[in-house]
């Protein structure tokens, strides 16, 4: 395989496009878009962004992903699971009704991903790393915890394509497109 091909970048083009598709969508609401949830018992549309840019990040640091440290820490509050895991109070972080401040969150989250893509290898996807859940211990390795990440993406942003739809709001990329925003090659013949 050559240097292009192994690329993890060339193997998971589109989550790219599907990142600023949850951007694109983000950037033109109004803080009462986004304090709206669906029932008192749902996040509003403000947590659920906070949350898909906060949990890539737990999982990119739980794997070691290049430059997930230094963003962890300008996280102040973060509690110990009953297995010991670190996880981020994401309350503790006031960023729902802004949505400069959210989609800074969804970018810079977004930059380990794409430095992470940039930096490793097919062969480095199977590297891996002690986790503890449910009091068992597993051998995650970075492929799971990369498709980890991006099923996360794409579940959330599934339910952000919904929330926007239930208060009528258009996200064409998102909804329309369902964040599918990366064109293949034209055909030549």
């Amino acid at each position: 395989m050559s240097d292009s091909q192994d690329s993890l970048l060339n193997i998971f083009n589109g989550w790219n496009g599907y990142h600023q598709s949850i951007v694109n969508a983000v950037q033109p609401l109004t803080s009462e878009q986004l304090i709206w949830r669906s029932a008192q018992n749902f996040n509003s549309v403000g947590e659920l962004v906070r949350h898909i840019s906060l949990g890539r990040l737990t999982w990119l640091m739980r794997m070691g992903a290049p430059g997930s440290a230094d963003i962890a820490d300008l996280i102040s509050d973060w509690e110990l699971d009953s297995d010991g895991n670190r996880n981020i109070v994401e309350k503790s972080i006031a960023i729902t009704e802004q949505p400069a401040q959210l989609i800074h969150w969804l970018e810079i989250t977004w930059q380990i991903i794409e430095n992470t893509l940039n930096t490793w290898k097919v062969t480095d996807l199977s590297q891996t790393y002690k986790h503890i859940w449910n009091g068992s211990v597993y051998a995650v390795s970075r492929q799971w915890t990369i498709w980890r990440v991006m099923n996360h993406d794409i579940h959330h942003g599934g339910e952000l394509s919904l929330m926007l739809g239930l208060q009528g709001i258009e996200a064409f990329e998102l909804s329309d497109l369902f964040g599918h925003i990366v064109l293949p090659p034209l055909w030549e013949a």
